[in-house]
């Protein structure tokens, strides 16, 4: 069987500070490789070696052999597109804002595979519609949700004819039917080459099948074959791993109604955008100390009720009633889906934090205990939302949230970019918020799981 990809004592180094420590492996074609771990433990470090990628300041030792030979970093690049690609962890950083979906697919097959202008449409619509985005071919990313904007990347990136395939976290904010799609996708399109996973996610992993490694804070913990692995696993780590999957979660004790005040009433909510009603006819009341969860396809309007919700936008018919006249406004907070759109990449995250504390007088005092409780290190606030890992950066922005207090917290897919582990203590912080201080909290997710485990009352859309 012909090996795509060897690595030998592949590290990682930040000056004299050791990031990944030596990973040797073995890719062959058609048995697919998945890397497994949490957020932070170095699985997307080792993909930007590979592709010659690393940050500025990081640096690689090792060798690295693709298709049978030892290339430099310039010889890897030069196979971008055309023999190997990387499909980004966030989609909004590896998309034109202002171009339609359909022509940013179009131009990789007509500059990458020198397609016709009317060859290389037709292609790309075919590809669009395969991954569920049929008559969302010309909007803009910023017109589309988290998970079909992470369909577009994936359908740009594979267009280019590359069947050697990394994808970082390909999955991460899909429901289950599209994450499904996500992985046939990856999988037909690596078919006659190769594909090297990496997720936080151990169903994709158990989907994907092939070789598995499992790595944890730089470190591989364990690897072999997946099905073996994730059936009788040796190491701790990896039995914590998939017992941290949200089916295996015990269920949440409900609020009772008789003791909380009513702090929103919906009746007979309406929503259209895009043309296209998205909900009619929705009438719910939520709680304070509530977690109310919302699930459904992506796509169907989870983020866009919760925005309505928010005055964040505007509705068809019916009515939202807020009953707390004594919140401030910044005390009704939202958690966006994709982190880095709510953050400023031109500061540090310390900076940003400062501007928090001086605008709304927070006590200082209260930051270092939410940043061990979220398992945030002092040195993030040293880097730029760039910088950091997308799990990192969301755990960040709750923190940011819990300092100011919130009422009624929107969170947007919160845990779409964390492993299971930490996926698993954040949304026990979340529920705990909600029972310590009576803030309601409206759960969005793709994971039907999480929501019955979780939440006092489901909405489905």
């Amino acid at each position: 069987m012909k090996v795509l990809l060897k690595l030998t004592d592949i590290s990682v180094y930040a000056g004299d500070t050791c990031l990944l420590e030596p990973i040797s492996l073995t890719l062959k074609q058609n048995v697919p490789l998945t890397i497994l771990g949490q957020t932070g433990s170095g699985k997307s470090l080792l993909a930007q070696a590979i592709m010659g990628l690393l940050p500025n300041g990081l640096t690689s030792t090792g060798t690295i052999e693709l298709f049978g030979k030892e290339m430099t970093l310039k010889e890897r690049q030069s196979l971008w597109g055309s023999k190997l690609v990387m499909l980004p962890q966030e989609p909004w950083n590896a998309l034109d804002p202002l171009m339609k979906g359909v022509e940013q697919v179009k131009e990789v097959y007509q500059y990458v595979q020198n397609k016709t202008p009317q060859e290389s449409l037709r292609l790309s619509m075919d590809d669009l519609r395969n991954v569920g985005l049929s008559g969302s071919e010309y909007k803009r990313p910023d017109q589309l949700s988290g998970g079909m904007a992470q369909r577009l990347a994936i359908s740009a990136a594979t267009a280019g004819g590359a069947n050697f395939i990394l994808a970082d976290e390909p999955t991460k904010g899909l429901d289950v039917s599209r994450r499904d799609d996500v992985v046939r996708l990856l999988q037909s399109r690596s078919a006659a080459g190769g594909l090297l996973t990496i997720t936080h996610d151990v169903a994709i992993a158990r989907q994907l099948g092939g070789d598995l490694m499992v790595m944890k804070a730089g470190c591989l913990v364990e690897q072999g074959v997946a099905e073996q692995i994730l059936r009788n696993p040796q190491a701790d780590y990896t039995q914590a791993l998939i017992e941290a999957e949200p089916k295996t979660w015990i269920d949440a004790e409900p609020v009772s109604k008789e003791s909380h005040d009513e702090i929103l009433i919906v009746n007979q909510l309406s929503l259209k955008r895009g043309g296209r009603i998205l909900f009619e006819g929705l009438s719910f009341t939520i709680r304070k100390g509530e977690v109310v969860g919302v699930v459904g396809d992506s796509g169907c309007g989870k983020s866009s009720l919760g925005d309505a919700l928010l005055n964040l936008l505007p509705f068809t018919n019916g009515t939202i009633s807020r009953l707390n006249h004594e919140a401030k406004p910044h005390q009704w907070l939202k958690l966006y889906q994709d982190p880095p759109s709510a953050f400023s990449a031109s500061v540090s995250l310390g900076q940003l934090l400062n501007d928090l504390v001086r605008l709304h007088r927070i006590d200082v005092q209260r930051i270092q205990p939410l940043m061990r409780r979220l398992k945030l290190p002092k040195g993030i606030l040293e880097r730029n939302c760039l910088e950091v890992s997308g799990g990192e950066l969301q755990r960040f922005a709750i923190l940011r949230s819990l300092l100011l207090d919130p009422v009624f917290l929107f969170a947007d897919e919160p845990t779409s970019r964390l492993d299971p582990i930490t996926a698993k203590e954040v949304t026990e912080l979340l529920v705990e918020l909600a029972n310590e201080t009576g803030c309601a909290v409206l759960l969005v997710s793709h994971d039907p799981d999480l929501i019955r485990k979780t939440c006092d009352q489901v909405i489905s859309l």
